[in-house]
């Protein structure tokens, strides 16, 4: 039981790792456009095939895991990691950019779905924590690395940077992943956390899963949520720029910044609290519960960034509190798919929901036009807020009395395959 700790201490190492290549994307955004007088769109092209190569093939990994165990696939991983921001080092090119994405994401991916799914393994009773924690990593893992990365872009210029941290990074990961293995029969017996409605005893195969209701409802609010996330991660540079705030100074906690890099560093920081903050809470309040209010404050949050955000200040606070109450859901989603489909599959099962993500980041390069819109910004954000109002509902509407049936279903199930006493 010790050792599972150390299990889930090694896959947030990992995660905090392999953050960057998500998280500090933004800081290079402009650099690049400014070396190679490539427009931001065609430059965001890059972080849309990131998160497509790292979402979509996350279920063959998952499926990897399943079987031959988590450690090699995340020292794979790690080399893909390393190698991937040498690539972007060299690229003069927007090809070459681009499979500088490729390669990172397939590392990242390997490494994010299989150190979310040895979570939901080794933690079958407190799903929505050890997820939580996991991810947190990926969410704060870049909070301590913005300053330096800015810096050493102000100072060494992206190429060098890129080189450095890719190196660091990569050998980070792959060091880890030797440490990584899959639990035994008697932590896959623990019994679920009360909040958590758990799937009686029936372990889903992939396809079994996509033949449900519930998967699908899970999917749709994935996607809903995600959009605005993403579109916050990969444009927020170039939104504090256009909104007139980047470079201005602001005093918070006795620190003074330019807002762009303290907002940089606070939402990486709440982005990876509240992972486990409503991980845990959804343990005991109960998953859609808990995804109705965070998905509602986000609505909240985008809207009123939109409003107010061109003040410095506001645009730090809000820009938090936006991905304060966006991040939960990397938590959320996973737990809830392993209480509906079990443990035996859930790197797979949870990586061919994570996929959702990737749909989500097609909607990053279309920000960068609608932004040079009459509208601007307030357009992409009004209809991201209109997302997060409408998981909410699905939450609380659809997928609570969905989750209700499934379980009633594999009780029944597992009851008509026991054998008479």
């Amino acid at each position: 039981m010790k050792n599972r700790w150390g299990q889930l201490v090694v896959g947030i190492v990992c995660m905090a790792t392999i953050a960057n290549l998500q998280y500090g994307w933004t800081l290079f955004v402009n650099p690049i456009a400014d070396a190679h007088h490539w427009t931001r769109a065609a430059i965001q092209v890059a972080f849309t095939v990131f998160i497509l190569t790292e979402t979509w093939l996350v279920p063959v990994e998952g499926w990897l895991v399943d079987r031959f165990g988590p450690r090699i696939v995340v020292v794979a991983g790690g080399v893909m990691v390393g190698a991937a921001w040498m690539v972007n080092a060299a690229a003069t090119s927007l090809p070459v950019l681009y499979l500088g994405a490729v390669v990172g994401g397939i590392g990242a991916g390997s490494v994010y779905g299989t150190c979310i799914g040895n979570a939901l393994k080794w933690f079958p009773d407190r799903r929505g924590l050890a997820a939580g924690l996991t991810s947190m990593g990926f969410g704060a893992g870049a909070a301590l690395t913005v300053v330096p990365i800015a810096n050493s872009i102000r100072l060494n210029g992206y190429e060098a940077t890129f080189l450095r941290f890719g190196l660091i990074q990569g050998l980070v990961v792959f060091a880890a992943g030797w440490l990584l293995r899959r639990p035994g029969p008697e932590i896959l017996s623990l019994a679920p956390a009360r909040g958590a409605q758990a799937h009686g005893s029936r372990d889903f195969t992939l396809p079994q899963m996509v033949r449900t209701p519930v998967f699908w409802v899970l999917y749709i609010m994935f996607v809903l949520m995600a959009t605005g996330g993403l579109v916050a991660t990969a444009q927020l540079a170039s939104i504090a720029h256009d909104f007139g705030a980047a470079e201005s100074p602001v005093r918070l906690a006795g620190l003074t910044l330019p807002a762009l890099i303290f907002a940089l560093s606070i939402d990486r920081l709440l982005n990876g609290v509240t992972r486990p903050f409503f991980g845990w809470l959804s343990d005991f309040l109960g998953r859609e519960n808990t995804m109705g209010l965070a998905f509602a404050l986000e609505a909240v949050a985008i809207l009123a960034l939109s409003r107010y955000g061109t003040d410095p200040v506001a645009f730090v606070l809000l820009s938090g509190l936006v991905f304060f109450a966006y991040g939960e859901i990397y938590s959320l989603f996973p737990a809830t798919c392993g209480d509906c489909f079990g443990s035996r599959n859930a790197t797979a099962n949870a990586g061919l929901l994570y996929t959702a993500k990737g749909f989500a980041s097609l909607m990053v390069p279309l920000t960068s036009l609608i932004a040079g819109s009459a509208g601007g910004w307030r357009i992409a954000f009004a209809t991201a807020g209109a997302m997060n109002v409408a998981a909410a509902l699905l939450a609380l509407v659809v997928l609570k009395p969905l989750r209700a049936h499934l379980q009633a279903g594999a009780i029944s199930a597992v009851a008509e395959a026991r054998p008479a006493s």
